[in-house]
């Protein structure tokens, strides 16, 4: 009786794997079968009203999204500003976290009306979590230490929807980005004025 469970329970097995095997896809010779991309999201709203610091200031480094999740990459834009400057809100949100993380001060906002959120780094905050800001209030000022734009400093302005990064400039009208005048070039054959 032991000899014929057993049989049964190896065939029961083999089965088993079996139907495992046939549920399985097929391995592919040239690696892991690609993750499909996302799905394509809205346009972000151009919704703020404020740079962070500053009124115009310039950009260190801009948005260069990571190719995988934890890939190398710039999830964020650099903004050029002294330590002890005020950092303001872009636009009307809740005060999500103010505090420190890995020795950095950080202030991360949810953005009124949307799923977006966004955070500004290294920042000694005047705020605290659960407060409500409007675009332009001051949410804290850059700190002297911590920044990796070095003693000229800097701000990093970040922005997700969920756990996706976006480029933060996005979130700026047009008007408010204001990236110069239009250029004219000369046309030829057309005589210059003297």
């Amino acid at each position: 009786m032991r000899r014929a469970m057993r049989c049964v329970s190896v065939w029961a097995a083999l089965l088993l794997g079996l139907a495992a095997a046939a549920l399985t896809p097929p391995a592919r010779a040239d690696g892991p079968a690609p993750v499909p991309p996302p799905a394509p999201r809205a346009p972000v709203p151009a919704i703020g009203r404020a740079w962070p610091v500053g009124v115009r200031p310039p950009v260190l480094r801009g948005w260069e999204p990571p190719a995988t999740m934890y890939g190398a990459g710039h999830r964020g834009v650099d903004l050029a500003a002294p330590p002890g400057a005020a950092v303001r809100a872009v636009a009307a949100g809740r005060v999500s976290f103010a505090g420190r993380v890995a020795g950095r001060g950080v202030v991360s906002l949810e953005l009124t009306g949307t799923d977006l959120r966004t955070t500004y780094e290294p920042v000694s905050p005047s705020v605290k979590k659960g407060d409500e800001v409007g675009a332009g209030e001051v949410v804290g000022v850059v700190e002297p230490t911590g920044s990796h734009c070095g003693r000229a400093g800097c701000v990093h302005w970040g922005l997700l929807s969920g756990d996706t990064y976006l480029d933060p400039l996005s979130l700026l009208p047009p008007w408010l980005l204001n990236r110069g005048p239009s250029r004219l070039l000369p046309v030829l054959g057309v005589q210059l004025p003297a």
